[in-house]
């Protein structure tokens, strides 16, 4: 019990910047990728060809790269300097934007076109009709594939270490090497747990609210 104590202050302050950065991905990431998600499907050929490569890029290549190469290989390239925080919140947020693109891409090809005319006869305008008709459907069909999405994000913040950030499963290796036991990373293991299973009852509730629209 005294060794549980007095490694899990360490553990919970990489648990802090690990959810620091799960949250701040989600909030910079899931706008721009509904946003890059209508420019792919932008009538301007020149649009579609700009996002299309942006995905392609940052699909293709491995995020571990990513944070890296904005860490490391900007300042070499054009002398743009990021704080370590700040390179990691820029390549989660370009890496996963591209993901959920993606994702909503799908769920807005998947809206009728009967849906947009409706709602053109009531009067409603370009934005109220996203806003109020189509994005509530498109939610309800990507949401299992954003919810895994999310799930992996909770993961994949472990990778900051390669810039040298402290998160949860750095603090619990450091642990386990410094005292030579597998104690802490079980307790890391229970900590992400704990964090998935939030988010599950999260998206649990929100897949009910949106269950209204048929």
């Amino acid at each position: 019990m005294n060794y549980i104590v007095e490694i899990l202050p360490a553990l919970l302050s990489g648990a802090m910047m690990t959810v620091k950065v799960f949250v701040v991905t989600l909030i910079g990431a899931m706008p721009l990728g509904i946003l890059v998600a209508f420019g792919l499907l932008s009538r301007f050929r020149i649009v579609r060809y700009v996002l299309n490569t942006y995905v392609w890029i940052m699909r293709g290549t491995p995020l571990l790269l990513q944070l890296i190469f904005v860490f490391y290989g900007l300042p070499l390239l054009n002398g743009i300097v990021f704080e370590r925080y700040d390179a990691a919140i820029v390549a989660f947020v370009l890496n996963y934007a591209a993901y959920f693109a993606e994702i909503f891409r799908g769920g807005i090809q998947s809206v009728p076109d009967g849906q947009r005319e409706a709602a053109r006869v009531l009067g409603l305008n370009q934005v109220q009709t996203i806003t109020k008709i189509v994005l509530p459907q498109v939610i309800k069909v990507v949401l299992p594939s954003i919810v895994n999405e999310v799930v992996t994000l909770v993961k994949d913040s472990s990778l900051i270490y390669v810039i040298g950030l402290g998160d949860l499963l750095r603090a619990g290796q450091i642990a386990m090497n410094r005292d030579v036991s597998i104690l802490p990373m079980i307790f890391v293991g229970l900590i992400y747990l704990f964090i998935i299973g939030i988010l599950t009852l999260v998206a649990k509730r929100v897949e009910k609210y949106f269950s209204y629209y048929k």
